[in-house]
């Protein structure tokens, strides 16, 4: 059978419906009680191979609908990578292959294209003894591992935000699946061209930021009861960033490490010389390559919110505050730093959205780098502080405080949380993860509640902060036109400002 002809079990019984009567032998005949056969399984190539794809590898890859058929990172070797802890994935990975020593004589973090393989060769090499695996494919450039894995169905995208559009885009046109962590791209314009080719190809797409988090239903239960009255702004806030921010460029040029293709990740940013500040864990930072703790974190947080509370069109303006920076000059004067390279220390974000059917307008704020609002007075009530990081809910008649998900909600004071709810205590809550959700779409080929679709007016919303960042003031955004309308000269920031030569998008 030629090479387009080609299909799997799932693809065939599809097809054949009920025109056909089979007998089918129960898989456990076959291979055992969780035998799945080769045809079933999701074919996932990995894109990217920094810590936390290799976090998420060690427990992905002893699930057996899936089987990790190649691996891509410019990166060849374990240099310069950061992590939360100096062992956790390398005692991650000991606990997966079965070897305490592994890693032994890696310095510093474990991760790169080569250790990624080395992972997952060892793995499957250990549950398929006898010889029968062959080995996973490993390329520097992921448009290479696309145009020859044919039998590839899936990728799994985890790199910098700024390759996030094009690698996305450039898969889906290749007609894979695309599962991909947060933002869906760090560019306004991106992030539309990529959820438009999302629709227009029907693969299924899903954000590993999706979770199923039931507080934020209980936070909307209480609302339409009316806990707090008419809704009227939303507060979250966070700790982070929790890398290194720099407001200036870097002036020296220290090497390229050995076996880093510093072109290729550069990907479609105009060349600049290498430097390690712009690399791994610490690229969030700059706007060319990162889209700060906003889009870090917010999309995780924030995502429920616009679905729970029907928010589907993003803001119609957008108001951003940040820490400046001064330096003393050679000529021992002050002189402020005018940023235009990366996000500030700290930063305050205001978006207000129009009324939505029966919902009146709302404000929507975001606060890092150690801000947060105002104590509340119903807080203080009850001798408490807003915690490190939180969601508020403020009302014309009162407010609901969670914890940064929104977990573990309340009403304040506690007073009138025993007088709503009948108890002090918040009620209890789950959280579903997002892995069974997205394999089973796949298998099915089903839209993902995780998908580009659902989280689009969220994702635009949270790069829309760089705008007024760049622009120095509040700006006024047309949605469905994709337009600032004040001050016009801000629209070039909705757009990457150029692209290397057979990058575009």
């Amino acid at each position: 059978m030629s090479e387009s002809k080609k299909i799997n079990r799932r693809q065939f019984l599809g097809m054949t419906g009920s025109a056909v009567a089979l007998t089918v032998v129960p898989r456990h005949v076959l291979g055992g009680a969780n035998y799945v056969a080769p045809s079933d399984k999701i074919n996932l190539g990995l894109i990217g191979c920094g810590t936390q794809q290799i976090r998420e590898l060690t427990s992905l890859i002893t699930d057996e609908r899936v089987q990790v058929v190649s691996i891509c990172d410019p990166a060849k070797n374990p240099v310069g990578y950061a992590d939360w802890s100096p062992n956790g994935i390398r005692n991650s990975v000991r606990q997966l292959l079965g070897d305490s020593s592994w890693g032994a004589n890696i310095k510093g973090i474990p991760a790169g294209r080569d250790m990624c393989k080395e992972v997952v060769d060892k793995y499957y090499s250990n549950v398929r003894p006898g010889g029968s695996y062959r080995g996973c494919t490993a390329y520097s450039d992921f448009r290479e591992m696309l145009e020859k894995e044919r039998d590839m169905d899936t990728v799994k995208i985890i790199t910098p935000d700024h390759q996030h559009g094009i690698q996305a885009i450039m898969s889906m046109k290749k007609g894979k699946n695309v599962i991909m962590h947060k933002p869906v791209a760090n560019i306004v314009h991106e992030a539309r061209q990529t959820v438009k080719t999302a629709r227009e190809t029907g693969v299924v797409t899903h954000l590993l930021a999706w979770a199923g988090r039931n507080q934020y239903d209980v936070v909307k239960d209480w609302i339409d009861q009316g806990a707090i009255g008419t809704l009227k702004e939303i507060h979250n806030w966070s700790f982070r960033p929790v890398w290194p921010q720099w407001p200036q460029l870097p002036e020296d040029r220290p090497p390229v490490p050995e076996g880093f293709d510093w072109d290729l990740w550069l990907g479609p940013v105009p060349d600049r010389p290498y430097h390690p500040n712009f690399t791994h864990n610490v690229y969030r930072g700059w706007y060319d390559f990162g889209a700060g703790s906003v889009a870090d974190m917010g999309i995780y947080s924030l995502w429920p919110v616009f679905t729970k509370f029907g928010i589907t069109v993003p803001p119609v303006s957008i108001e951003a505050l940040g820490t400046t920076t001064n330096i003393i000059t050679p000529e021992a004067t002050c002189q402020m730093i005018v940023n235009q390279h990366s996000f500030p220390h700290s930063c305050i974000f205001r978006w207000k959205f129009k009324a939505r059917g029966s919902s009146p307008a709302l404000d929507l704020f975001w606060y890092d780098g150690g801000m947060k609002p105002h104590n509340p007075p119903e807080m203080e009530a009850d001798g408490n502080e807003l915690p490190r990081e939180g969601m508020m809910f403020v009302g014309d008649k009162g407010k609901i405080i969670g914890g940064f998900h929104a977990n573990n909600p309340r009403i304040i004071p506690e007073s009138r949380m025993i007088e709503f709810t009948g108890q002090a205590d918040p009620p209890p809550t789950s959280t579903q993860s997002g892995t069974d959700v997205w394999i089973n779409a796949v298998l099915k080929g089903e839209m993902s509640p995780g998908s580009f679709q659902s989280v689009e007016v969220c994702n635009e919303t949270t790069l829309l902060p760089v705008v007024a960042l760049k622009a120095g003031r509040k700006v006024i955004y047309d949605p469905e036109k994709m337009e600032i309308t004040n001050p016009p000269d801000a629209n070039r920031f909705l757009y990457r400002e150029a692209y290397r030569s057979g990058w575009e998008i």
